[in-house]
């Protein structure tokens, strides 16, 4: 591959992160918007975005063709599923000052994916991975203490966004097209809620002023342009450097947390984030060494 086009696609890789490690800078403009509307709004746009988008690149056809296979189709409606599950909790997160929390769900998300390809694909673990799971699990049991309760919104987070990836590996479709089916499966329920609340006077939507509702179409383009960010980085660059990438947006997250929103940071918190930085550092390593053994043995010459 040509070094110009591994050099965008870590551009592409980077952008898609940072703008979704912005993304609690985002959330909070909608009030009074509660999280539901959020969502559902966030549901409704994305699927007009992507129907745009599918028609300037006339790519209908590949729609149809993943909705004609059953399996496939029941797997994509599965994931719409879990994604709005996602995007529901992280919104919440962001909106009820827990944007700390909500980052480490996404420090946590690459170890919880392993685990998933454990317990699901039957993976087996090399010896780095299981200490990467090993202190992911101690961390998740010091700020159960430190919190007095599991952090259950990180936890949503992490398993969500792991079971989303899962069923999209085993799908097979492309990021625009796969979007486009789940925001379809999702809207009827999504146009729904904002029709309810727009009859009963609590939907917010053209009563908060032009730049509220704005705001809330917006909400489509920023979950489109990340994804289309990411799937032109995914065909550039390896697995590997997008694995590095991935952490820039929870640790966005963190900072914005600690500094401008001013979420307290006790030690024994810290302590457990550090632990999960351990173990992220190790799998990180592990992940690099093996991506570097296996090109070697694929590209050296049989004895």
């Amino acid at each position: 591959m040509p070094v110009s086009s591994t050099r965008r696609g870590v551009l592409f890789g980077a952008s898609a992160y940072l703008l979704w490690g912005l993304f609690p800078l985002y959330w909070p403009l909608l009030e009074p918007s509660g999280s539901l509307e959020v969502l559902a709004h966030r549901i409704l746009w994305s699927l007009v975005v992507v129907v745009v988008l599918l028609a300037i690149t006339r790519r209908f056809g590949t729609v149809k063709v993943a909705m004609a296979d059953r399996r496939r189709a029941l797997r994509l409606a599965l994931a719409a599923v879990v994604i709005a599950i996602n995007w529901g909790t992280y919104i919440y997160g962001v909106t009820h000052e827990m944007v700390v929390e909500t980052s480490l769900g996404y420090f946590v998300n690459p170890i919880v994916t392993v685990l998933l390809g454990v317990l699901v694909l039957g993976e087996r673990l090399r010896p780095a991975q299981w200490v990467a799971l090993g202190a992911a699990f101690v961390a998740v049991v010091v700020l159960t203490v430190e919190n007095g309760r599991p952090p259950w919104l990180a936890l949503v987070l992490a398993f969500s966004f792991g079971t989303y990836g899962l069923l999209k590996k085993t799908a097979g479709v492309g990021a625009v097209e796969g979007l486009a089916i789940e925001t379809a499966v999702l809207f009827p329920v999504a146009a729904a809620y904002v029709l309810l609340i727009g009859v009963n006077g609590t939907g917010t939507f053209g009563s908060e002023g032009p730049e509220h509702a704005s705001l809330l179409a917006l909400s489509g383009v920023i979950t489109a342009v990340p994804l289309l960010l990411f799937g032109a980085a995914a065909s550039r660059v390896p697995l590997t450097t997008l694995g590095v990438l991935q952490y820039l947006a929870p640790t966005m997250q963190f900072l914005l947390g600690v500094t401008l929103f001013d979420e307290p940071l006790p030690i024994v918190k810290l302590l457990g984030f550090v632990l999960v930085w351990i173990g992220l550092a190790l799998f990180t390593a592990d992940l690099v060494r093996h991506h570097r053994r296996t090109t070697r043995l694929a590209v050296s010459p049989l004895a």
